[in-house]
């Protein structure tokens, strides 16, 4: 099963190096990787065209990017990564081993990338947690065949909490669940805004979008304050 890697990025140039060297790394390869600049970044269109990967413009809205990269894509498999994402070598085989029949998708195990301070293990224990009761987001890997992507409806044009609507749509199609393996992420902005004050931040945002509280407000407030 051919896979297509997506990521939306806005202003990420390391970051979007780093991630892209990775995947370079994997064995095997993506079959493509898609990169959507909501920033319209020429140094990210240079950096896209050394590593032989497709680029797309679009405005700074991460679930029309990554809609616009899926339906870009050509493979079976979509797999939708951030910039400060750190995949391991054998992500795509493992993967592949998680779509049996009657499997729509899944994600990976949050894992915060060469830390091992004891608040890094208890946020990615509860993000974990949390991820298997409640929604996984889109910084733990979320992968799924493109037919299902299609008719779940894929992602809606929003800044923020683009994947609850997919997630549960996608939960109601099929077998959406958990790969045995982890996904590294950058703790770049918990160590720059506190561990667990960005954690709470995020709770309380997740919390009024449960709430009812529109998805363009907190989205503003969000991006605001970094």
């Amino acid at each position: 099963m051919d896979v297509s890697v997506v990521i939306p990025v806005y202003r990420d140039l390391q970051a979007l190096g780093r991630l892209l060297k990775a995947l370079a790394a994997l064995d095997p390869r993506p079959s493509e990787v898609i990169v959507v600049d909501g920033g319209s970044d020429r140094e990210i269109e240079a950096l896209c065209a050394g590593a032989d990967c497709r680029y797309l413009a679009s405005r700074a809205c991460r679930g029309e990017q990554m809609d616009r990269g899926a339906q870009a894509a050509e493979s079976e498999l979509l797999w939708f990564l951030h910039a400060d994402n750190m995949p391991r070598p054998e992500s795509i085989t493992v993967i592949r081993a998680h779509m049996a029949p009657g499997t729509v998708g899944g994600w990976f195990r949050f894992v915060f990338e060469n830390e091992r301070c004891w608040q890094a293990r208890l946020l990615a224990f509860l993000i974990n947690l949390r991820a298997r009761v409640g929604t996984p987001y889109g910084d733990q890997g979320l992968f799924m065949r493109r037919d299902a992507y299609g008719q779940a409806g894929g992602f809606p044009p929003r800044a923020l909490f683009e994947e609850p609507p997919l997630v549960r749509r996608l939960r109601q199609s099929g077998r959406f669940a958990p790969v045995p393996a982890g996904l590294g992420v950058s703790a770049r902005r918990w160590k720059r805004d506190g561990w667990f004050r960005r954690s709470l931040r995020n709770r309380l945002l997740a919390l009024a979008y449960i709430l009812r509280r529109s998805p363009g407000k907190l989205a503003r407030s969000y991006f605001r304050r970094g």
